[in-house]
């Protein structure tokens, strides 16, 4: 059998502008097969009716899950209030209506108490797991999780329009693990309502933002900018020579006079990884090369 060969060897990060009505896997499969890669993951699901900024991973470059995993995001949301569903969307049964007329004034001062830190629970019809299950496949079940509060951070929250009676635009920047659905449902509670997310649409991602993402189309016909694996990090950079890079390459650990801490490690242009320095011991923390 003959091996086969890719045709995309390069690794990076590709920004899609992922469409609503389909998943995040699928996104990254489209992505995949388009450009022939090896391997390709993403940075962050997007729900499978949420839209916008989804960061594509090529090749060695999914290694870098991990060390985006906490990076802040901003998202443009949609809220209706007079009704709960139990998805949290509109797309869910309604469960839960009450009669009320939201004011933009009680918005305004609403939303001024949510930012902060505070112990958020996610929705049942979520990815997060207890004991193995996962919340939403039990959920379709007609069987709830005992899920957990999880503290979550809102940086900014802010007001963008007031569509029509009831129905909120906003702007919402918040840690990561933040659930959009489920600060829909809080922020109702302070208006002394319930509350459904109609849409949602994540616009950053870390440093990464929607308007430098590419359309699935635009993957499809080799139109896109590949962003190297290093743009992910902040850390200062360290360039080493090759002998220095062969010693790390074995295994080795090598003697480097700075600051302990990470660093981004280059030789000449070629990105190799992060470097972590300690008693001026040089090693890998992560190789991507």
């Amino acid at each position: 059998m003959v091996e086969k060969k890719y045709s995309f060897n390069k690794s990076g990060i590709i920004l899609v502008n992922k469409p609503a009505g389909i998943s995040s896997n699928t996104v990254v499969n489209i992505v995949k097969y388009s450009l022939d890669a090896k391997k390709c993951g993403h940075l962050g699901t997007l729900d499978l009716e949420g839209q916008g900024l989804l960061p594509v991973t090529v090749n060695n470059a999914t290694k870098l899950f991990d060390f985006f995993l906490n990076k802040d995001k901003t998202y443009e949301t949609v809220f209706v209030f007079g009704f709960e569903t139990d998805t949290l969307d509109t797309s869910g049964e309604i469960i839960k209506q009450k009669d009320c007329h939201i004011t933009k004034s009680q918005v305004e001062d609403a939303i001024k108490t949510m930012i902060g830190k505070y112990s958020q629970l996610p929705p049942q019809y979520s990815a997060k797991k207890v004991g193995g299950k996962v919340a939403y496949k039990e959920a379709r079940s007609g069987r709830t999780i005992n899920l957990k509060p999880k503290e979550i951070e809102i940086y900014d929250f802010k007001l963008l329009d007031e569509l029509q009676e009831n129905v909120f635009k906003f702007s919402i920047s918040c840690s990561s693990g933040t659930y959009i659905r489920s600060v829909c449902r809080d922020l109702a509670e302070k208006l002394i309502t319930y509350g459904s997310m109609q849409c949602i649409t994540r616009t950053r991602c870390g440093g990464f933002q929607l308007k430098d993402a590419s359309s699935i189309e635009e993957v499809k016909n080799k139109n896109f900018s590949l962003i190297s694996c290093d743009k992910v990090f902040d850390y200062d950079s360290i360039d080493l020579n090759l002998q220095q890079c062969q010693k790390l390459f074995n295994g080795q650990k090598i003697l480097f006079e700075q600051a302990d801490g990470l660093y981004k490690m280059f030789n000449e242009n070629d990105f190799l990884g992060i470097g972590e320095i300690k008693e001026n011991i040089l090693k890998f923390n992560l190789r991507l090369m």
